[in-house]
């Protein structure tokens, strides 16, 4: 393996990344991208107001059965102006409602109406649908392999 593939020593003592860690930060580059774009074609299948980052905070807010605003806040490393901020928007169209929390009466717990569940659900229903389509060529070994080391970045990054 060469230097360059190695990764080289940079200006100052810094290390050049390799060919390879370069082609996967342009991949993830344009994963983010794409994936801000089908959150914002999510986000205005669930309501044309929403934001495209609130498509993860309801799937969230569903996955917990209801979660207070600074936990929210916490779990996506977002200050809890920002949360609020959003979640302010989504009670305005009826998609999450507030309830006193039972462990601490002074917190609110937010949640999803019928109607934001029933939503998110249809939406999840969609992506899992367009996902299956777009990798219907895949065998099943890729998409395992996809899966696992889609999951060790993740974890990675965590």
């Amino acid at each position: 393996m060469s230097s360059t593939e190695q990764g080289a020593a940079g200006p100052a003592g810094t290390d050049v990344p390799s060919p390879r860690i370069a082609d996967v930060e342009q991949q993830l580059v344009s994963f983010v991208r794409l994936l801000r774009r089908v959150n914002a074609e999510t986000a205005r299948e669930m309501h044309p107001d929403l934001e495209p980052s609130v498509y993860g905070l309801l799937v969230r807010i569903s996955d917990t059965g209801g979660s207070r605003v600074t936990d929210l806040a916490t779990y996506y490393g977002v200050g809890k102006p920002t949360v609020s901020r959003q979640v302010a928007m989504l009670e305005r169209v009826g998609l999450v409602a507030r309830t006193t929390d039972p462990e601490d009466a002074r917190a609110s717990v937010i949640a999803l109406t019928p109607d934001g569940a029933r939503r998110l659900a249809a939406v999840r229903a969609a992506r899992h649908e367009r996902l299956t389509t777009l990798l219907a060529p895949w065998s099943e070994e890729d998409l395992e392999a996809f899966a696992r080391l889609l999951g060790r970045f993740n974890d990675l990054m965590r």
